[in-house]
């Protein structure tokens, strides 16, 4: 077998008996290789969980959504987009120092997983409406995972922030509070002024009231 599992894994596996087991489904399902079907669904998707880690070893995970389809597939790399966010820049940060990273694909009505591991960088050039920077993931491990503990749940709409075909969306609630003004760079200072500040009060009533 190849290096898809550590000796952790392994002490695991034979802890349990399920080292045979655990070749049988690398053997079965995992490639380095987007299938059509693996294409199609990646297609399909309007959401992703992005996991990264920083420099000094600490993980973290992203939840990144777009219209369906914003994860775009580009010979074999996928392209996610990074739209505008709080500007921490955690998971793009991120693979300046660690390229590897996990994306998990979920389909939650019908259900299904797909699960990809790359190699990532970012590119600046590529010309996605609404992104500011994008990341080039260049897939090492693609594999399926049994779907059975994902709870079925239907969507009901579409985030209002999501970039329009021209890139256009509107102003973060957040960003509109009072207090934040001085520390927002020029862009966002002038798209609030087009709209107005709000209070702390006002934004804390618009979450509870989800409107954020």
């Amino acid at each position: 077998m190849g290096s898809f599992y550590t000796a952790q894994h392994r002490a695991l596996q034979d802890r349990f008996g399920t080292r045979r087991l655990a070749d049988a489904q690398e053997r079965a399902i995992v490639g380095d290789r987007l299938s059509e079907a693996d294409r199609t669904f990646i297609a399909s998707r309007d959401m992703v969980f992005l996991s990264t880690i920083d420099a000094t070893g600490q993980p973290t995970v992203s939840y990144k959504g777009g219209a369906p389809g914003f994860v775009l597939l580009q010979g074999d790399d996928l392209l996610l987009p990074c739209y505008d966010g709080n500007g921490m820049f955690l998971s793009m940060g991120n693979v300046m120092g660690e390229v590897r990273v996990g994306l998990l694909f979920i389909d939650f009505e019908t259900p299904r997983r797909l699960r990809v591991h790359g190699v990532a960088r970012l590119e600046e050039t590529v010309p996605i409406p609404g992104a500011d920077i994008v990341m080039r993931i260049r897939p090492t491990q693609i594999f399926l995972n049994c779907p059975r503990y994902v709870h079925r749940y239907r969507r009901d709409a579409s985030s209002r922030y999501v970039p329009d075909a021209l890139g256009n969306a509107p102003v973060a609630e957040w960003k509109r509070l009072d207090f934040l003004q001085e520390d927002l760079p020029q862009p966002d200072r002038e798209n609030v002024a087009a709209v107005g500040t709000i209070t702390q009060d006002e934004y804390d009533l618009r979450i509870m009231n989800g409107e954020g």
